[in-house]
């Protein structure tokens, strides 16, 4: 018998095209390089539309953005995130200085894309990021176009410098008072009377904080419309450029890779040129304001009159982290007459015991210790101020005196404060203050007043819920396990203690006002202690209110009882005689 082979159609698998993305980048805003970006574009868009292979996945391009750093690059992170997300294949890229001229960045950014299966493709170097040899063409030639962007910088600085010698400022910086008219700078009238009041204020001994409040007051605002803040004022102090005269690289870029700057404190050579364009300032006040600023900074804090001083402020250092000990004043939360003054380590006042764990020290402690070191009988201010130097706190509890004339003297001292400051009458009031404000979510005026003579502990309050939604509020020794006493309901208390105030009706506020502690002296004895001294005796029976069953109830509970035992024991309800067992009584 012959055999029939059926063949089935098969349906020609495609392969799946790629999403081929390219990247394209110029790093300076001109007409020539924007046909330049506009022309990669194109290129690019038309390459990947072309290939039947390929699906096109965009162009990301960015406009007048360096190639150093990858933070400021919009869209090549768009890109990255791209990828990451899936959507992106293959990278197309014009060269290596087009994806990136830093080394680093670039092997970064490849070896990320490689990690995700990406291929990126160079087309001016021939280089696939996932052949063998990618990675290592990738370094020695991302090396080149590294040291490529150096040699730039170094031909730009060279230009600059040249420009520099001949008086030619190196662009058309902006700089509050003035505008530029072409190549000159010109006054601006109003705001240069604003330069003029910064200069004034600070030869009259007011700080740069104090002229801030001035200006905001008056609502003079900064160069671009912000708020005028101290930083501004202290730049525009220091600002030769208001004297008519112009001095070029101040600053100077460290390198061109990480771009940042840096104050010319003399590791460069600095450009002066003299009458450049109309002062604002004369050189006069200029360098009385200078000679000033160096008479502050000299003085430190003491130079502010504004700051409340005193001959330890900036004497007295933190060992442990080199700071300055601040003064703090601190108040009591309820009596006036317990405020008290501390001096606390810079550090630990600014971020807690995480950085710095120097105990702090309280004013009057410190003035003992300074007279017992300086051998006074009282401590004296003058000789503190003619005699140390400073002191240093190494360790909580200790000191060290450094003398003017060289001497060192440790000290140890002990904190009594607290001791002395807890009178009888303060201990009270702090007490009844606790007692009044100490409540939690589950608590009421009773919290904390009411306590068990036999084990010394206090009553807290337990809260049961009834079908009805209401509560029962009763009170319990904390130590309820090991004690005997026995508990009391909410509405018990509130009744034995409306009736020691003579009240018909419990008020919180009466008893706030009147009643000091409930002490549990006896199994349902109390005693009402009042703040003025008298007390009331009380007691209190709790009464368990059991419900009367029925003899209907009964006979139902018995049977339900018997048909739990028949299903435990597998027995069937149909067992009758006078074997079946009986529970409960007859009757």
């Amino acid at each position: 018998m012959r055999k029939i082979n059926i063949i089935e159609p098969k349906v020609p698998q495609m392969p799946s095209r790629k999403m081929v993305a390219a990247y394209a980048r110029v790093s300076m805003e001109s007409e020539r390089l924007q046909h330049s970006l506009s022309a990669q574009v194109s290129y690019y868009s038309s390459l990947i539309q072309q290939n039947p292979a390929w699906e096109y996945a965009g162009v990301y391009a960015d406009d007048g953005i360096t190639g150093t750093k990858t933070n400021d690059r919009t869209e090549f992170n768009r890109m990255i995130a791209d990828c990451e997300a899936g959507k992106i294949d293959i990278i197309l890229t014009k060269s290596i200085s087009r994806f990136a001229r830093n080394t680093v960045d670039l092997l970064n950014a490849v070896r990320h894309l490689k990690d995700l299966g990406i291929s990126v493709q160079f087309e001016k170097e021939h280089i696939d990021s996932l052949s063998e040899d990618g990675e290592l063409m990738l370094t020695l030639l991302a090396s080149f176009a590294q040291e490529e962007v150096r040699s730039l910088s170094d031909n730009v600085k060279w230009g600059t410098r040249k420009r520099f010698e001949k008086g030619i400022p190196n662009g058309r910086f902006q700089i509050y008072g003035y505008r530029w008219d072409g190549d000159h700078l010109v006054v601006e009238p109003e705001e240069a009377k604003i330069v003029k009041l910064i200069y004034v204020n600070f030869l009259n001994g007011l700080s740069a904080e104090s002229t801030e409040k001035q200006l905001e007051e008056m609502g003079v605002k900064s160069y671009k419309g912000q708020h005028f803040g101290n930083t501004s004022i202290r730049q525009i102090l220091g600002n030769i450029t208001y004297t008519g005269n112009l001095l070029f690289q101040k600053e100077y870029t460290v390198d061109p890779i990480s771009k940042k700057s840096r104050k010319n404190q003399g590791e460069l050579p600095q450009y002066w040129v003299e009458n450049t364009h109309e002062a604002i300032i004369p050189m006069e006040v200029y360098q009385a304001v200078q000679e000033e600023k160096a008479r502050r900074r000299e003085l430190g804090v003491f130079a502010n009159w504004s700051i409340n001083t005193s001959c330890f402020t900036s004497k007295i250092k933190c060992g442990r982290c080199g700071k300055s000990y601040q003064r703090s004043n601190r108040k009591g939360r309820k009596d006036p007459d317990a405020n008290y003054t501390v001096w606390i380590c810079g550090t630990r006042r600014k971020t807690g015991n995480a950085q710095c764990q120097n105990k702090d020290i309280p004013e009057p402690m410190l003035k003992e210790a300074c007279t017992a070191v300086l051998g006074l009988d009282e401590f004296d201010e003058t000789v503190f101020s003619e005699q140390i130097d400073h002191i240093e706190i190494p360790a909580p509890y200790e000191m060290v005196f450094y003398f003017k004339d060289g001497r060192i003297v440790p000290h140890r001292w002990q904190s009594t404060m607290r001791k002395d400051c807890w009178t009888d009458e303060r201990r009270a009031a702090k007490g009844r203050y606790v007692q009044e404000h100490q409540l939690g979510p589950n608590s009421s005026c009773f919290t904390s007043r009411i306590r068990c003579d036999q084990c010394g502990e206090n009553y807290r309050r337990q809260r049961s819920r009834h079908k009805d939604g209401s509560f029962d509020s009763v009170w319990r020794c904390a130590s309820s396990a090991k004690c005997s006493s026995p508990s009391i309901k909410e509405e018990t208390l509130m009744a034995l203690c409306a009736k020691a105030m003579g009240l018909d009706e419990f008020e919180e506020t009466a008893f706030r006002e009147q009643i000091a502690c409930i002490h549990i002296t006896a199994p349902y004895h109390l005693s009402i202690h009042f703040f003025d001294g008298h007390t009331f005796e009380a007691q209190w029976e709790n009464k368990r209110k059991m419900p009367k069953h029925s003899e209907k109830r009964k006979q139902h509970m018995r049977e339900v009882m018997i048909q739990k035992w028949r299903e435990r024991h597998g027995e069937s309800n149909d067992h009758s005689g006078d074997d079946q067992p009986v529970y409960g009584n007859a009757d």
